[in-house]
């Protein structure tokens, strides 16, 4: 009954300054709706960029490494073993980007529990020529399933389709940049010579494009079988292995494992894209820091509002209680007051920043950089909600909590032999 009691007097208080209470109602409520949507853009739009960055790269790619033998034949030597040796014009060793074994360590691979997938691949530079037109370029040879998969290949071809490298026999996807250059398009053949010199014409049947002017203008994919037999290789040769984890945070460790387990190279994704990582991390930290300024300031109109607040009902107070209300029912009264101006803003800041999130996510955006997407990315995640209300109640709890227990100390005598 007395907490009915005061959270009557709240909403009394609240009915004769309403003017004052929408007011700060109203920053509560447009704080979490800033908060909401722009966060809710900012995650959207880091997670568009991992999908393309990130999310098609593998977690961890195993490779052999073209370098310069670490022990030289001097070394060994026993009647030099006491002496420092110094070599120079060190060559590479000549074993070429060949995976041994690489059947045997896909196996291997694919029985820990911690691997979703493996999918090799074979990697060369190549010069495209069609007509008098000759550019050099990158053929991967891929397992079309196995691509299709783990890397959803198909989300970024804009004409045609990854399955038809396994349908159509000496077929090649090229990039929408290469495609230009070479004023190629599908249905046309082109000439594609190694770096050994063979030769062989392609098929094109499909058209690629990640948005990155870099890759668009040299990356091409064709399958594993036509990879080999265009540089005459065994069907067992493999330069890449591509492994898919369940938890990307463990690519560091397992990428470690890795390479000293199978005696190869590995690069981690966090590693090859750490940079990009630095980007999303700061993008993150200046949405939050925006929104939750604009909570904090919210917080101070209402601290300001309840303040006039009590210098305007020092009376009512003083009334309050000397009838025989107590200092900390006085100060549960200010406290309720400023928890339901939270309480509404929060939740009508909710709804409209649903609403603003949802205009966003339906505005155009076409860029021929990113065929792909149609429209301005933005994630709906239940946590922005949560945080939003959460922060909401705490601030405007702080917010009434001090003009309360300025409240709580009016002695009620002075009031009214002043009055």
């Amino acid at each position: 009954m007395k907490t009915g009691l005061l959270l009557n007097i709240a909403f009394a208080l609240l009915m004769a300054r309403l003017k004052q209470s929408i007011v700060a109602a109203a920053g509560v409520m447009f704080g979490i709706a800033m908060f909401i949507s722009l966060v809710s853009f900012m995650t959207g739009l880091n997670k568009m960029l991992d999908s393309l960055i990130i999310n098609r790269t593998p977690h961890i790619r195993l490779y052999n490494a073209i370098a310069p033998s670490k022990i030289q034949p001097v070394n060994k030597a026993a009647a030099y073993a006491g002496f420092r040796n110094f070599i120079l014009s060190v060559k590479p060793k000549d074993e070429g980007k060949q995976i041994y074994n690489a059947t045997r360590i896909i196996k291997t691979i694919r029985t820990d529990d911690r691997v979703i997938d493996v999918a090799p691949k074979i990697s060369t530079t190549v010069f495209f020529t069609s007509g008098t037109i000759q550019l050099s370029g990158i053929i991967d040879g891929v397992d079309v399933e196995l691509e299709q998969k783990l890397f959803h290949l198909n989300d970024n071809i804009i004409d045609g389709s990854i399955a038809d490298l396994g349908t159509v026999s000496n077929s090649i996807i090229i990039g929408k940049g290469l495609a230009d250059k070479l004023i190629v398009k599908i249905g046309d053949v082109i000439q594609v010579t190694t770096p050994d010199g063979d030769r062989a014409p392609l098929k094109i049947v499909g058209l690629v494009q990640f948005g990155i002017a870099e890759v668009d203008d040299v990356q091409s994919f064709t399958s594993i079988e036509t990879a080999q037999k265009l540089q005459g290789k065994p069907a067992n040769y493999i330069t890449d292995i591509q492994v898919k984890l369940k938890n990307i945070a463990l690519a560091p460790a397992i990428a470690k494992e890795y390479a000293q387990l199978f005696d190869v190279n590995a690069t981690d994704v966090q590693t090859a894209n750490a940079q990009f990582e630095t980007g999303t991390t700061v993008r993150n930290t200046i949405a939050y820091s925006v929104s939750i300024t604009l909570l904090i300031v919210a917080g101070f109109g209402i601290y300001n509002i309840l303040n006039m607040l009590i210098y305007e009902k020092m009376d009512a107070i003083a009334i309050l209680k000397a009838t025989g209300f107590s200092g900390k029912d006085v100060k549960g009264i200010f406290i309720r007051l400023s928890m339901v101006l939270g309480v509404v803003g929060g939740i009508i800041g909710m709804l409209l920043g649903y609403c603003l999130s949802l205009i966003i996510s339906h505005i155009p955006f076409e860029t021929s950089a990113l065929p792909t997407i149609k429209t301005y990315p933005v994630n709906f995640g239940i946590s922005y909600y949560l945080i939003g209300i959460s922060f909401a109640l705490i601030t405007t709890y702080l917010a009434g909590m001090f003009p309360a227990r300025k409240a709580a100390k009016i002695d009620p005598v002075v009031i009214i032999r002043g009055k």
